[in-house]
């Protein structure tokens, strides 16, 4: 196959040669836009392409065309251009902004007819869509921020939308129900209607909001300032407090009972609070607050007879008198929100403040009528043997028992500190006889425990004999057990633990040392009896040089 131009060359790779009369290198545009639609665009054909395809041109009249092709390119573009500019090309990020407000109609409200909310409309000149945004406001109670989407808007019933055109300052738009005002515009926006050939208008003032004057201003009080200085009373009687000990009639229950209570009233701010008196087992919900700290109104004005008495939801404006301490007088009853309360008694410090600043009201206690039933004797029930006497006792006590509580300062000081002694059964059979226990005694707790020693060819097993326990003394009450004590050990005395008799026949020397310190509460036979038996001991034990050191 060859090349139908006639140059004589076959038309494959590496047997084309470069147009070196093309100026223009890039690629030919295929799609024009005419009248906003994109239609193609044939390529063109060259004079130096028509040229070279027609006949062969010698060196002279390729240059000659060259120049002719250069001068003809250069008067192309220095001509006008007259392409097409789609709008979101020409105005793209380009904005009208409108200030504005809309009135809201307030209805079933006696206090305001009308709102005005202002508003900002932003006029896109790419697509003519409008957009509105409420300006938020804090604590205002109304859903504010975008009000309208992106999006036009039409303008009439006949499918007409808003432009540019028809935006002016000083107009009013229709949008969905709506009347916007428009009252200012930008520098931009005036810039660019003026431009057009659209004359703006004066701009005008966003009217003022007849709420928001309204929640700007405080409220009137006409109330006559007070001469009462309360900081100074708050400096000079705080935390001086006036307690009276009062009977409460509850009248509403099903039988008629009377409760102790405390009330207290605060001089420093002139409030009273009521606090129920709960006796043990009583059964009571374990809330004694009945009336929380607050001042009490004593008179309520006329006016406001009619509210009910039953919801105690009166503001200050409408009390007339509030409790102060010459209402409060022992021996009297007095009404503290619709309940009877008998004052009887008061504390001392109430007393002398009476005394010093009421010198007429007297404070004598008042005296109640007693109970006509014999009051119960809480009885204990005998020990059961189960568990030690103590935990036993806290079953009797309360319903969810506690440990027993613990001398934790005797627990510090004695922790550690051990009493041995060596011991043998009191028992007639002979295979026992042979047999050695240890017994301890800790400081701490009072407590024993027996240790078994080894003995071969013994055939028992040595190890613990008894836990750490209280041992009693045989024949103790039960009630009122005594247990055994270091005053009880001395040498050859027997110790009853549990129906077994234990003989004590030696014991260590820190038990004759720490004995010794405390002789004025340890019986002089059970010192006799370890010196007798121990200081031989540690006569033999000691060293010439030991004893001449200790010298």
């Amino acid at each position: 196959m060859t090349d139908d131009s006639g140059h004589g060359l076959p038309f494959l790779p590496g047997n084309t040669f470069k147009d070196i009369t093309k100026l223009a290198q890039h690629r030919p545009q295929t799609l024009i836009y005419k009248n906003g639609y994109i239609t193609p665009k044939r390529p063109r054909v060259g004079i130096g392409q028509e040229a070279l395809l027609s006949d062969h041109l010698i060196q002279s009249e390729i240059n000659q065309l060259a120049l002719q092709n250069l001068a003809q390119t250069r008067e192309q573009r220095a001509g006008p251009s007259t392409e097409f500019i789609p709008a979101h090309v020409a105005f793209d990020k380009k904005v009208l902004r409108f200030y504005g407000y809309f009135q809201q109609e307030i209805l079933l409200s006696p206090l305001e007819q009308y709102r005005v909310r202002p508003v900002i409309i932003t006029y896109y000149l790419e697509d003519n869509s409008f957009c509105v945004i409420e300006p938020e406001v804090e604590n205002s109670g109304i859903p504010q921020g975008k009000l309208i989407k992106r999006q036009r808007l039409l303008k009439n019933t006949n499918g007409d939308f808003y432009h540019w055109k028809d935006l002016n300052v000083a107009i009013d738009i229709y949008a969905f129900g709506v009347t916007y005002r428009l009252t200012s515009c930008d520098r931009y926006t005036q810039g660019f209607l003026e431009s057009e050939g659209i004359l703006v208008n004066e701009p005008e003032e966003i009217p003022s909001d007849p709420y928001t004057i309204c929640r700007a201003k405080p409220q009137p009080a006409h109330i006559t300032p007070s001469d009462f200085d309360g900081l100074k009373q708050f400096l000079t009687l705080d935390r001086k407090v006036l307690r009276f000990f009062a009977m409460w009639e509850h009248a509403d229950c099903l039988y008629r009972e009377t409760r102790p209570v405390t009330i207290q009233y605060y001089l420093g701010d002139d409030s009273v609070e009521i606090r129920e008196t709960h006796e043990h087992n009583s059964g009571r919900d374990p809330y004694p607050v009945l009336l929380r700290r607050q001042r009490v109104p004593k008179e309520i004005k006329p006016v406001s007879n009619p509210f009910p008495s039953c919801v105690l939801e009166v503001t200050p404006q409408e009390v007339q008198k509030y409790y102060s301490p010459k209402d409060f007088q022992v021996g009297q009853s007095l009404s503290i929100m619709g309940r009877q309360f008998l004052l009887y008694d008061c504390d001392e410090f109430t007393k002398n403040y009476y005394k010093e600043n009421f010198k007429d009201i007297d404070l004598k206690p008042f005296q109640l009528k007693g109970k006509t039933g014999p009051e119960a004797k809480r009885e204990i029930p005998p020990y059961n043997g189960f568990g030690s006497l103590e935990d036993s006792l806290q079953n009797c006590m309360s319903l969810i028992p506690e440990p027993p509580k613990k001398d934790l300062l005797k627990l510090l000081e004695k922790d550690g500190k051990v009493l041995r002694y060596t011991a043998r059964l009191d028992t007639v059979n002979p295979d026992d006889a042979d047999r050695r226990f240890i017994l301890s005694y800790f400081l701490s707790n009072d407590t024993i425990s027996i240790f078994e020693t080894n003995m071969r060819n013994s055939g028992i097993i040595a190890g613990k004999f008894l836990e750490k326990t209280r041992i009693t003394k045989p024949g103790s009450a039960t009630d009122n057990p005594e247990y055994y004590s270091p005053a009880d050990f001395a040498i050859g005395a027997t110790v009853e633990v549990f129906r077994r008799r234990f003989v004590l026949i030696n014991a260590d020397l820190y038990v004759l040392k720490y004995l010794e310190a405390i002789a004025d509460q340890i019986p002089t036979q059970t010192l006799a009896s370890l010196r007798q038996c121990l200081e031989p001991n540690k006569a033999s034990d000691e060293t010439p040089e030991t004893s001449g050191a200790a010298v």
